[in-house]
């Protein structure tokens, strides 16, 4: 499963592992015509949410889908942790530098680009 598809699946399963949910809820929620959008059908091909088959028809996690929710959790924890140990990047502007947290990586101001 592709990154993007590992994450949209833990959404997927956070949504569930929220409250009670039933397969009305899911199919309204979650359905899609797209094939390469197929949440719902990935999740309970690979044992990761149960379908009751009683009137309810409740959607639950399986153990399977509980596991991966808490591996995802776990390294979310680990990836915040890291990144909160990282010192500010620092972005270049009007001839200094200036820390900032939402900078995506080092950014050089035109001013400092045309004076070089």
């Amino acid at each position: 499963m592709a990154e993007s598809e590992n994450l949209l699946m833990v959404q997927f399963l956070a949504w569930v592992a929220d409250r009670p949910r039933n397969h009305a809820d899911v199919m309204d929620a979650w359905r899609s015509t797209c094939p390469r959008m197929s949440i719902w059908e990935d999740a309970i091909i690979d044992g990761l949410v149960a379908l009751d088959r009683d009137q309810s028809r409740n959607v639950r996690l399986t153990p399977a889908g509980a596991a991966m929710l808490a591996r995802a959790a776990a390294s979310a924890a680990i990836r915040t942790s890291s990144e909160a140990a990282r010192p500010p990047r620092l972005v270049a502007g009007q001839n200094d530098l200036k820390p900032t947290s939402d900078a995506p990586g080092p950014q050089v101001s035109a001013d400092l680009i045309s004076s070089a």
